[in-house]
């Protein structure tokens, strides 16, 4: 279950586990900007998954706050340590080029495999993505099935 938002509206620090149904409860209804970033999430994790090495989907940003207007959706994909993205069918590659993601879906995309960075600086990636341009920190949410 997801913790309440704190004074500032978002998540408290730290990755919460979350269902689609969850999500979509909790930041998925209310503004059309809010719906339509919630299908866009679900497209994004669609064509991760087609890949067959989704191990993690994490989202961080204003999606998972308060904010009634989320400007953009923002995604970590940790992939299976034995991921390569040229193999990965032709619909999700877009995926794996932060620039075409961006062009193509509007969505700010990040990804790695599992293993490729030290467990400390992997956590100190997820930390950098909790923070936001005011210097404050705020949750990530990670999608499980």
């Amino acid at each position: 279950m997801l913790p309440p938002l704190n004074q500032n509206g978002d998540l408290p620090t730290g990755m919460h586990p979350a269902n689609w149904a969850e999500l979509m409860q909790r930041f998925g209804t209310g503004s059309e900007a809010r719906q339509r970033a919630l299908a866009k999430l679900r497209l994004l994790h669609d064509l991760a998954q087609r890949t067959g090495k989704l191990s993690r989907f994490l989202i961080f940003g204003s999606f998972v706050s308060a904010a009634p207007n989320p400007r953009d959706v923002d995604v970590i994909l940790v992939m299976a340590a034995d991921f390569k993205h040229e193999a990965a069918p032709r619909e999700s590659q877009t995926l794996f080029s932060h620039a075409d993601a961006e062009a193509r879906f509007g969505a700010s995309i990040f990804w790695l495999r599992e293993g490729m960075l030290p467990a400390d600086i992997e956590q100190e990636f997820f930390d950098t993505w909790q923070t936001k341009r005011d210097g404050t920190k705020r949750g990530i949410v990670e999608v499980r099935r």
